[in-house]
Parts: structure tokens; C-alpha cells; sequence
């Protein structure tokens, strides 16, 4: 069993807690009177996508076990070193995503095609699409998108295009980040492993990654300032919460370009120190002006 749990990369589920951002922002909402039965709610979607999102890992692994195997890290996975059967493997994958949508649909049937369109989008991902440059990073993007609205639809409350916008350009920004490791860092050996990379140039990246990362900051800025959000806020007030954004990807260029990081990004969000205060700072004045609000 541990093997087969190793498999489910549990390390990876921090990334659903994007499924909880419609219930922080609607925290403190005038216009939205958050129940205890929402929260619950919400915590279940972060399982679904947790279940599914392992579901999709393990077919991955399944189809990729020949590619892994010549892989210097990847050939340790439980799979690919014959410590879980392909056969249990999609096995485990059918009985998860049965769970995750069979709990999808019973929290609401929005929810659930959400939890659908998430597994189908991933299947193809993994079907070939990942083959793809810039295709493969905006797909999982998209995955991100799917989480925060997923969150939203699950407890029934509004969510800010702004904010959507806001989440896509972000993981968009950390994918190119991690293609760009995976590319200069670990070389032509890890071309052999991510087909995709063969059709990334450094210059094309390092492009990608200055536009992206200078709209994000741009569309964090005009989401602060957006009608719904002034309404929530009771003014423009969430405006100065804009240099912490800033900074924290300011800060995140700088671990990718001057110490080559950025192939883990959520390891990098877990142990960078400077980061993770800017990431507690913008929490705890977000907090504040809502409470204020």
C-alpha cells in the first residue's frame, strides 16, 4: 500500500488549496453569508480534486513507465520501478476518479461537470497533448482555473473574472518557469523524457515568462480595482496588496534565474523563506481589509 500511496503523489495535492480561494474571498463578503455546510462543502471539492487529480497521475505513470525508466529521478517512481503493478495502477486510477465525480455530482451537478471537464482535459493532456509546447503549460493552467471555479461553484457563490484571469496567469507563470529549469537546467536528457521541451528554445521561454509574469501584475491591478472588488472592500484600498504581488514574483525570478530553481514550484513556495513572508504578508493585509471593509 505505501507504494501504491507514494504513486497517488500526495506531495502534489497542496496545489487544490486553490480549490479553497472562492471561500477565503467570500469571507467577509457582505453579499455572501458563507454556512457551516459551505465550508464543509468546500473541503469536500478539495478532495475530489485531490482524488482525481492522483487518478490522472496514476495513468501518467502507467503510460509513460518506459520513458520514466530512463529517466534519472522519474525512474524512482513507484510504477516505473515495479513496485506497483500497471495493471493495480489503473485499477486504483478507476475506482478514484469513480469516487471523485460519483462526489462531484452529489454536492451539485455544476460542480460535477467541472470535475469532468477537469478529468477529460487531463486525460487528453496525457493522451498527447502534453507533446505540444506552450500547449502543455496552458492546459495546466487551465487546471488551475478549473480549481478556483470549481471552489466557487461547489458552495454557490460569485467569483471575480479578475481573479480567474489572475489564477491562469500565475500557473501559467510557474509552468513556463519549470519548462525553462527543465530545459536549461537538466538538458537534452530530460528532452528524451518531456517530448515538449524539444520545442522550446531558452529565448522563446525567458519571452514567455516576462510577458506573462508583467500581465499578472497588471491583471492583479485591475482586479484590485474593479467594481466588485471596491464594493467588497469599500473602496480601492485593496490596491496596496499590488507591491506584495509584485515582489513575490520579483522574488521568484530571482530563485529561477540566479539559482536555477523553479523545477519544483511547489517546493519552492513551501521552503523559500523570503517568499513565504511575502505570501504571509499579502494574507495577513488582505485579512485586515476585510475586516475593515
Amino acid at each position: 500500500m505505501l507504494p501504491l500511496l507514494k504513486a497517488l503523489r500526495p506531495h502534489q495535492w497542496i496545489k487544490n488549496a486553490v480549490v479553497l480561494a472562492a471561500l477565503i474571498f467570500a469571507y467577509g463578503d457582505q453579499n455572501q453569508d458563507l454556512s457551516q455546510n459551505q465550508v464543509l462543502m468546500n473541503l469536500l471539492a478539495v478532495v475530489c480534486f485531490c482524488f482525481i487529480s492522483s487518478a490522472i497521475y496514476l495513468i501518467n505513470d502507467a503510460k509513460d513507465i518506459e520513458l520514466d525508466r530512463q529517466h534519472p529521478t522519474k525512474r524512482f517512481r513507484p510504477i516505473a520501478a515495479g513496485q506497483v503493478g500497471v495493471k493495480n495502477a489503473l485499477l486504483s486510477s478507476a475506482v478514484l476518479t469513480l469516487l471523485s465525480l460519483g462526489a462531484g455530482f452529489w454536492i451539485n451537478r455544476d460542480f460535477g461537470l467541472v470535475i469532468l471537464g477537469y478529468y477529460v482535459m487531463q486525460l487528453g493532456y496525457t493522451q498527447g497533448l502534453k507533446r505540444m509546447a506552450f500547449i502543455d503549460v496552458t492546459i495546466i493552467a487551465l487546471g488551475f482555473v478549473l480549481r478556483a471555479l470549481g471552489g466557487a461553484l461547489a458552495i454557490r457563490v460569485t467569483i471575480s473574472p479578475w481573479l480567474l484571469l489572475c489564477t491562469m496567469l500565475l500557473a501559467l507563470f510557474l509552468g513556463l518557469c519549470k519548462r525553462r529549469h527543465e530545459k536549461v537546467v537538466l538538458g537534452a536528457l530530460n528532452d528524451q523524457a518531456r517530448p515538449s521541451l524539444k520545442q522550446y528554445s531558452r529565448g522563446k521561454l525567458d519571452a514567455a515568462i516576462l510577458f506573462v509574469a508583467g500581465a499578472t501584475v497588471m491583471a492583479y491591478t485591475l482586479y484590485t480595482v474593479a467594481p466588485d472588488s471596491m464594493e467588497k472592500f469599500g473602496s480601492q484600498r485593496l490596491l496596496v496588496t499590488v507591491p506584495l504581488v509584485a515582489a513575490g514574483l520579483f522574488r521568484y525570478f530571482r530563485l529561477v534565474y540566479q539559482h536555477e530553481e523553479g523545477g519544483r514550484p511547489e517546493k519552492v513556495l513551501l521552503t523559500d523563506l523570503p517568499l513565504i513572508l511575502t505570501i504571509l504578508a499579502y494574507g495577513i493585509i488582505t485579512l485586515v481589509l476585510f475586516i475593515l471593509a
